[in-house]
């Protein structure tokens, strides 16, 4: 695809030529962005405005690639032309049911080809789609669906119980049951039926049977005709998905995220991997679809441009190396852990990763030795990103090539602005150099969040500046180090978690007087959640018991992976328990140790 911005090649030649009103205009963007000096050779300064929408987009690749695997699941092949065919059968199964443009669909689906089908299907009827962690407890689940009213939800059959266990006013319109093990192939299904203790325990991980007496199956949703084309399409600024994340502070709201935006964010995608192969690629699918980075990674970027997608429900090792064998990697999204783990398994057990040409890292920091271990196991190039749920996610990213910047999270994506304030004061610049709170701009920034205009007013700015709470300093050329965040949300496996929301489930056990939960570094990227508890008095300490409190309401990641006890926590002049001291005292604590 053509992009009006101008190459790196193009752009040497302008500032070496004779002066033009053009090179002027070059000369005075490159100071204004000094980045794209870096950009890898190939890689545009802007990307063309979006005229598509995420519909369009799929239409578009079965059009051009229907004969092309669009997705593997467990050795089950889906083409591009059986995937649009299963999108607009599943599309008029949701019209039936009564989804209009405009009304919300709830998806609580692992990775696996009917959470593709219901996304696009949704999508095509106008309609905004909401993802939800299947693994959310009740209470989790709850306070989402109270708060989107979703119309319709397709969950995996294992979670159908909890859903359809909420109050009707919260969840008002139907359930569809999803077995994921129907796109397994004939074989690997039939196995799961053997009378043997593995193939009990596979199938008890993979499907359930719900209690419901009335069970809307997924089968029968698309067991009908395909939807007409009559039905009015979604606009470029309709809302296409809801998702949720606990932003800069406080519990999970819903980023309002247009087609744009996620239309534009493929696009950025698209054109900083120099040397794609359109119709050739092959992704992995290790990440979650439901969350922002694996469904923009996935979901958007790799259907725009005819990938094989081949889908993993959870990431496992055995299963990825496994799958290596038959359709070897090309294009990996995924968080350090999995590169670390694939990496050291792949030396262990003389697994060929070399066709992996393209890793890019993301949702935590990645360290410099997972680089070397991995571009020393493949021979391909593994990039850190960085972005938010906000940003549909991705904003920066380090260049595909030789001026990459290992410890940086990269330079702006094109179409992408930056700026670095006082974050006591974000109306106020910082000089260069200096750290500050990084904002963002660019056609990927979300529109607000979900019935709370309050908070969207303070994390969108005059001028579209998306805050994103995180303190970095920019060198001279444009690339950015985070050193610190303002918010205090904690990343854990690629997944963020609220401290208040952590804290507040501790705080409701009986025994328990204050609570203040933190991130402490681990070694291999990202944190672990930490809690440090104060006892009432009378009643005795038990760390296990906490967390197995805690473990009954929260999701795993969310769970505290150490609770500590303190004889009082320190708060500032009015209260407030002071994190930030909690952490530092918890950090030494641990050195002494």
């Amino acid at each position: 695809m053509d992009h009006r911005g101008n190459t790196a090649e193009q752009r040497e030649g302008e500032q070496s030529s004779e002066p033009t009103e053009a090179g002027e205009a070059q000369r005075q963007r490159l100071a204004e962005r000094p980045w794209l000096s870096s950009y890898a050779s190939g890689v545009p300064a802007d990307i063309d405005e979006v005229t598509e929408t995420l519909v369009d987009l799929l239409d578009t690749s079965v059009k051009r690639f229907g004969d092309r695997i669009a997705l593997e699941f467990f050795g089950a092949e889906t083409s591009y032309s059986e995937l649009g065919e299963q999108v607009a059968r599943a599309a008029e199964g949701l019209r039936k049911l009564g989804v209009k443009p405009g009304d919300r669909v709830a998806l609580v689906l692992p990775n696996c080809p009917q959470h593709v089908v219901a996304f696009y299907a949704a999508l095509r009827l106008g309609a905004t789609v909401i993802e939800h962690n299947p693994l959310y407890t009740a209470r989790e689940l709850r306070h989402q669906f109270e708060d989107h009213g979703a119309h319709v939800a397709i969950v995996w059959d294992k979670v159908y119980d909890l859903v359809a266990a909420l109050p009707a006013d919260v969840m008002r319109g139907r359930i569809v049951s999803v077995d994921i093990t129907q796109a397994l192939p004939l074989s690997k299904r039939l196995a799961l039926r053997l009378p043997v203790k593995r193939a009990r325990e596979s199938r008890a991980a993979m499907t359930a049977t719900p209690s419901a007496k009335h069970v809307l199956p997924w089968e029968r949703l698309i067991g009908g005709r395909k939807l007409s084309k009559r039905v009015v399409r979604p606009t470029l600024d309709d809302t296409a998905l809801l998702q949720y994340t606990s932003g800069t502070t406080g519990a999970p709201k819903g980023a309002i995220l247009t087609h744009r935006n996620l239309r534009a964010n493929a696009e950025q995608g698209r054109a900083w991997v120099p040397g794609l192969s359109e119709g050739g690629e092959v992704f992995y699918g290790v990440l979650p679809l439901f969350h922002a980075y694996g469904m923009t990674l996935c979901l958007t970027f790799a259907m725009s441009i005819g990938a094989r997608l081949v889908l993993f429900p959870k990431f496992d090792l055995e299963l990825v190396l496994t799958a290596a064998k038959k359709s070897p990697p090309t294009f990996l999204p995924a968080v350090p852990p999995i590169y670390d783990a694939l990496s050291r398994a792949s030396s262990r057990k003389g697994v060929d990763l070399t066709s992996v040409r393209f890793a890019i890292s993301g949702a935590m920091s990645l360290p410099v030795s997972t680089v070397t271990r991995w571009e020393e196991a493949t021979g391909g190039l593994l990039v850190e990103g960085y972005g938010m749920t906000e940003s549909s996610p991705v904003a920066l990213g380090n260049p595909i090539g030789p001026s990459r910047r290992p410890g940086t999270v990269g330079v702006p994506f094109p179409s992408t602005e930056i700026r670095v304030v006082d974050p006591e004061n974000p109306t106020v610049d910082r000089a260069a150099g200096e750290s500050g709170e990084l904002l963002l701009r660019g056609p990927q920034v979300f529109q607000g969040y979900w019935g709370r205009p309050d908070e969207s007013r303070e994390a969108l700015l005059e001028g579209g500046w998306l805050r994103t709470g995180d303190i970095v300093t920019v060198s001279v050329d444009g690339f950015v180090t985070v050193i610190d965040r303002v918010k205090e949300l904690i990343i854990t496996g690629g997944f963020n978690v609220s401290p208040s929301e952590v804290e507040e489930t501790l705080l409701s056990h009986p025994d328990v007087e204050s609570a203040a939960v933190v991130g402490l570094p681990r070694d291999s990227g990202g944190e672990d959640v930490t809690a440090a508890v104060v006892m009432r008095a009378g009643t005795v300490f038990d760390a296990g018991s906490l967390r197995d409190y805690c473990r009954t309401r929260l999701t795993a990641y969310k769970v505290p992976k150490r609770v500590v006890q303190l004889d009082e926590l320190p708060t500032s002049l009015i209260g407030k328990v002071l994190r930030r001291k909690v952490r530092d005292q918890l950090v030494a604590d641990r050195k002494a140790e």
